[in-house]
């Protein structure tokens, strides 16, 4: 089956259950090292794992590590440019759950990017990143502790599945003609607008399925947050680009008022219920005049629209979500991309789960952790129905590699990213009680230490670090 290597000889696969994991207790995990400080990171983050689970169930239960190439490292094994042998794939996928370390960008080898090949085979549709902060975590922000969001970012389409053309290809050209001559001047919205002869090109596709699917995953996590979390927000540029990211929230809002419309509420709909609820007899266009801006402006249609999406709302939920009722279901929202980059500085404890485009996610994740002390405590997971890989989410840094000093906090929540969806919750929380106790009691590695006041002398190795989260277990 495999060409180069052999898994465990004790453990058994993890399967999976209309798209959830089953765990069984002595689960086999393949893991990839990473490249560059992959191998100061990894050791570190194992052992804090393995005492974890140790910890939490005496034995009881046990992860059988596999271990699989990728990068540099299995470049090593397998020969030049074979970054992602099938070796690794077969594993990933016959066993279901893996985590990585920090993987290199390929140079030559037809792989633009090794992270991103991992998700598109696999179809790990969900990039999750988590954002929250530890305290005594040295932050830019003044307020970073008002900041805990759940990133979900759709993987597999938009801008990043990579269908593009160089300027001056001949495809390119051929693509700029059909589009300036023949499709362009059929659609009147579009004008008199043409493309440069001059330019490369990309496409950009969002789907009604993928976003939907999106979506679904992070509404599911919503109903497992505290009442007080159970915030979706549809992160979107949709007043710009209506048919793509516009589609996005049209997408997500129909999903929420069908599929999980006994749990779900939209912004929108709160208000027409609590106009309502504020004022029993209240006529449907003086609800209409509440909730839509510039009412008294439009023109008699779109004031009849807004008129019957209020009496559709009071006809088809008021009995289930009426009478305060909302109040205690998921409530689905959506801003717009720009603004939430001010908002989740301005005003943090507002949201929870923001589920966006691919893209728009890529940014936010890193601004978010940003605010909550940088990519080296940076956790992220990547999942999808029948496969999910957990990894960390900053770089190689090759340059500190093998030096013992590197921050092993992304890859280290990772993996309690990783135990809390194996269900093994009791090995999470340990970690997490025995790294935020690390990092208050100011027992942190260099990254960390130069930015606390006064600045920590000496700081941990990259070891010492893992060894003090493991001691403070028992904080």
């Amino acid at each position: 089956m495999y060409e180069k290597i052999t898994p465990p000889a004790m453990g058994d696969r993890i399967t999976f259950k209309d798209g959830e994991p089953i765990v069984p207790d002595h689960p086999i995990v393949p893991y990839i090292r990473g490249d560059g400080t992959g191998i100061d990171l990894w050791p570190a983050s194992q052992r804090v794992f393995d005492a974890a689970v140790q910890a939490a169930y005496g034995g009881q239960r046990q992860i059988n590590w596999f271990k699989v190439y990728a990068g540099d490292e299995a470049c090593e094994q397998y020969g030049t440019y074979q970054y992602l042998p099938e070796d690794t794939l077969t594993a990933i996928r016959e066993y279901g759950v893996a985590i990585k370390g920090p993987l290199t960008t390929p140079i030559g080898g037809g792989i633009r990017s090794l992270n991103v090949a991992l998700r598109q085979i696999h179809d790990l549709y969900a990039c999750v990143r988590p954002c929250k902060y530890y305290d005594g975590t040295p932050s830019p922000h003044r307020y970073p502790e008002k900041l805990d969001v759940i990133i979900y970012r759709e993987n597999t389409e938009d801008i990043y599945l990579g269908i593009e053309w160089k300027q001056g290809s001949a495809i390119a050209d051929r693509l700029i003609q059909l589009l300036n001559t023949d499709l362009i001047p059929g659609t009147p919205e579009h004008g008199k607008k043409q493309i440069p002869l001059d330019s490369g090109i990309g496409i950009k596709p969002i789907s009604k399925t993928g976003s939907q699917r999106l979506v679904r995953r992070a509404i599911r996590h919503a109903l497992r947050l505290p009442p007080a979390k159970q915030m979706v927000t549809l992160v979107h540029k949709g007043n710009i680009m209506k048919y793509t990211e516009g589609a996005f929230r049209d997408w997500g809002y129909e999903l929420a008022t069908t599929e999980f419309r006994e749990e779900c509420v939209t912004e929108r709909e709160s208000w027409i219920l609590s106009n309502r609820e504020r004022t029993p007899d209240l006529a449907i266009a003086e609800n209409a005049r509440k909730i839509e801006p510039g009412y008294d402006a439009l023109t008699p249609e779109k004031q009849a629209q807004i008129c019957q999406e209020v009496e559709s709302v009071l006809n088809t939920i008021w009995e289930t979500h009426g009478n305060g009722q909302w109040k205690d279901k998921i409530m689905v929202n959506d801003r717009i991309a720009d603004s939430i980059f001010q908002q989740i500085q301005t005003r943090p404890d507002e949201y929870s789960i923001l589920a966006t485009m691919n893209l728009n996610g890529d940014y936010l994740s890193d601004a978010a952790a940003a605010i909550v002390g940088g990519l080296g405590m940076g956790p992220g997971a990547n999942i999808g129905d029948n496969c999910a890989i957990f990894e960390a989410t900053h770089g190689t840094a090759p340059k500190h590699a093998g030096l013992d000093r590197v921050n092993p906090g992304s890859l280290i929540l990772s993996g309690v990213m990783m135990l809390e969806y194996m269900g093994w919750q009791e090995a999470a929380d340990l970690i997490k009680k025995g790294l935020g106790a690390a990092i208050a009691n100011r027992e942190v590695t260099y990254d960390l230490a130069r930015l606390m006041e006064p600045p920590v002398e000496p700081p941990l190795k990259c070891s010492e670090f893992a060894d003090a989260i493991i001691r403070y277990f028992g904080a």
